[in-house]
C-alpha cells in the first residue's frame, strides 16, 4: 500500500552523456488514490491458511482509513523530537518582543509533562553575542586605560584622559533614544569604537596641556591656549567620523538594520563629544591635573626621598 499510494523508486534513468539520473517512481494512477473511498477500495493479497490460496480482500477489512491532520515532517535534535514555532519581528527590537512573548507564554500556556521551551534562532544568537560583549567591552575599556597609562605615566592623567569616554557615551545614548533605535550588538560595537575615538581626543588635549606646563606656562594660560589650539584637531576628528558614517546612519536599504545602529551611535556621540570635551575636560584639568612641570615634580619627589 505504501508503494501504491506514496510510490517507490523502481530504478534510475541516466541522461546520456552526463552523470545526471532521474528515479523512476512506480505507483497507482491518481484516480485510484486521490480520495479516502478509492484507497479504502484497494485490495491486498491474503493467503488462506487452510487452502494455501491467495485471496484479494478490500483494505477496509484489515485497516481503518481516515483523513487526519499530522506533521508532514518530524524534526529531531540530539535524538529528541522538537516542534519549531517561528515568527518575525518588525517595527520593534527583537529582545523586547521575545521577552514579551516569553511573559505571555508563561502566563497563558500550560506546558504538558515532558515538554520544555527553548527560545533560539536570532534571539539565541543575540543572547550569546551580548554575553560575549559583557566581557569584550570591559576588556576594551581596561585596555584603553592601560594604553593611556603607558602614554602619560601618571594615574591622574590617565583618569583625566579616560573621563572623555562618558562624555562620548552621552551622545550615543541620546542618538539611540531620539531615533527610536533599540540597543543591539551593532550598537554595542559602535560604543566600543566611540570609546577609542573619544580617548584619542582626550590624549590630544591633555598631552598638549602637559607640554605647555612643562615649558613653564602657567596653568590658566595653558588651559586657554590648549582649548584654542586643540579645538581644530578635536573638531576634525569628530567631523571625519561623522562624515564617514552619516550615510550608514540614514540608510534604509538591505543590511541597514545591522550597520545603522553602529553608525547612529558613532555619529551621535561625535556630534556631542567635542562640545563636552572642550568645555568639561579643561575644567577637570584645571581642578585635578598636576600643578608643576614634570621635571620639577620628579626633583621634588627625589628630594623628599
Amino acid at each position: 500500500m505504501q508503494t501504491a499510494v506514496g510510490g517507490q523508486a523502481a530504478g534510475d534513468l541516466y541522461e546520456e552523456g552526463s552523470d545526471r539520473h532521474f528515479p523512476l517512481v512506480v505507483r497507482l494512477a491518481p484516480k485510484y488514490r486521490e480520495t479516502v473511498e478509492t484507497i479504502s477500495g484497494l485490495t491486498i493479497a491474503v493467503q488462506d491458511p487452510a487452502t494455501n490460496k491467495v485471496a484479494q480482500i478490500p483494505l477496509t477489512e484489515v485497516a481503518s482509513i481516515n483523513l487526519v491532520s499530522g506533521p508532514a515532517f518530524i524534526y529531531r535534535e540530539q535524538q529528541q523530537r522538537y516542534i519549531p514555532i517561528k515568527f518575525s519581528v518588525r517595527g520593534r527590537d527583537l529582545g523586547g518582543a521575545v521577552r514579551e512573548a516569553q511573559d505571555r507564554v508563561a502566563q497563558e500556556v500550560a506546558m504538558p509533562g515532558g515538554y520544555r521551551l527553548e527560545w533560539v534562532g536570532e534571539f539565541g544568537n543575540l543572547e550569546e553575542a551580548l554575553h560575549r560583549l559583557g566581557l569584550v567591552v570591559p576588556l576594551s575599556i581596561c585596555l584603553i586605560a592601560v594604553l593611556l597609562y603607558f602614554n602619560f605615566g601618571s594615574l591622574r592623567d590617565t583618569l583625566l584622559a579616560a573621563s572623555v569616554i562618558p562624555m562620548a557615551l552621552i551622545g550615543g545614548v541620546f542618538a539611540l533614544y531620539l531615533t527610536g533605535t533599540a540597543f543591539s550588538v551593532s550598537a554595542a560595537i559602535g560604543f566600543v569604537a566611540l570609546f577609542g575615538i573619544a580617548a584619542m581626543d582626550g590624549i590630544i588635549v591633555l598631552a598638549y596641556f602637559n607640554s605647555l606646563v612643562d615649558a613653564g606656562v602657567e596653568r590658566m594660560p595653558a588651559i586657554l591656549r590648549t582649548g584654542e589650539v586643540q579645538m581644530r584637531p578635536v573638531m576634525m576628528t569628530c567631523i571625519a567620523a561623522c562624515a564617514g558614517l552619516l550615510p550608514a546612519a540614514v540608510s534604509t536599504g538591505i543590511g541597514a538594520q545591522v550597520q545603522r545602529p553602529l553608525a547612529i551611535v558613532v555619529v551621535g556621540g561625535m556630534v556631542l563629544a567635542p562640545i563636552l570635551i572642550l568645555i568639561i575636560l579643561p575644567v577637570a584639568i584645571e581642578r585635578l591635573s598636576r600643578h608643576e612641570p614634570q621635571e620639577a615634580a620628579e626633583a621634588q619627589s627625589h628630594a623628599a626621598e
